[in-house]
């Protein structure tokens, strides 16, 4: 198990030392939030100051970026901090996308699937020099000059975590693949819609082939925030018809569960 916190980001200044105090702490990981303020710059602060830490968006929302601007982003935060970034990634919701972002939104699991394989194809043109030619529904990438491949001192390729909610998000962890990472949840909806959606992705490899059920390979750790609720709430969870088909129907079967 490994043990997060965040750090202050509306202060960049009070980032070095709020970070080495951290990782003097024993902290595994620091995580930043995309809410009131940029997930990315604290740690970039963090990264030039700390040895031994992750550095985690916790989630940065992605569809408000293009997977190209993405890619560079964490490319940079991974090699200023050697290799210890993490780009965790979530979709927001409708509203949010489309209002407060302007942002067209689309089913957002497929989407997400073509954002994560066009990440590791910008990254693995950069890397290796493979030709860039990534051409889904939602992304089409083909252009990638000398002039525009970043540096890098031959480390890993950022790790990718997935926040998910339903089973149909956590199957995309276990396509693409990516890391786990769930989010805020009451215990009944954890057991009745995440926990098994979670199982059916930890039985997968990043290969392709299986491993022992109930099993998370060593590649892809699950993630959870320490926010599981065990809600005093008598009143049963009903579904509101404003969810997906799946969710509204792990609301009802955790009714049954609880």
């Amino acid at each position: 198990m490994k043990v997060t916190t965040t750090i202050p980001q509306n202060d960049l200044q009070r980032v070095p030392a709020a970070a080495q105090a951290i990782e003097h702490a024993g902290y595994d990981a620091i995580t930043t939030l995309e809410n009131r303020h940029d997930p990315f710059l604290p740690l970039a602060v963090a990264a030039t100051c700390t040895q031994r830490i992750e550095l985690v968006t916790g989630i940065a929302i992605s569809f408000l970026r293009s997977p190209m601007s993405a890619a560079n982003l964490a490319w940079d935060l991974n090699e200023a901090s050697r290799g210890r970034f993490v780009l965790g990634l979530g979709t927001q919701i409708r509203a949010h996308n489309e209002n407060r972002f302007s942002v067209p939104w689309s089913p957002p699991v497929p989407r997400m699937r073509e954002y994560v394989e066009s990440l590791r194809a910008i990254w693995r043109a950069w890397k290796y020099g493979e030709r860039l030619h990534y051409v889904g529904k939602h992304y089409h990438f083909t252009l990638m000059t000398p002039n525009f491949v970043p540096e890098g001192s031959g480390l890993e390729l950022p790790a990718v975590t997935l926040a998910a909610v339903g089973p149909t998000a956590y199957a995309c962890t276990r396509s693409v693949p990516a890391s786990i990472s769930a989010r805020w949840s009451y215990r009944r909806f954890m057991r009745a819609s995440r926990l098994p959606g979670a199982s059916a992705s930890i039985s997968k490899s990043p290969a392709g082939g299986s491993s022992p059920p109930g099993r998370m390979t060593k590649q892809l750790p699950p993630q959870a925030p320490g926010c599981v609720s065990e809600s005093h709430f008598t009143a049963p969870l009903r579904p509101t018809g404003r969810c997906s088909k799946s969710t509204d129907s792990a609301i009802s079967g955790a009714n049954s569960i609880a």
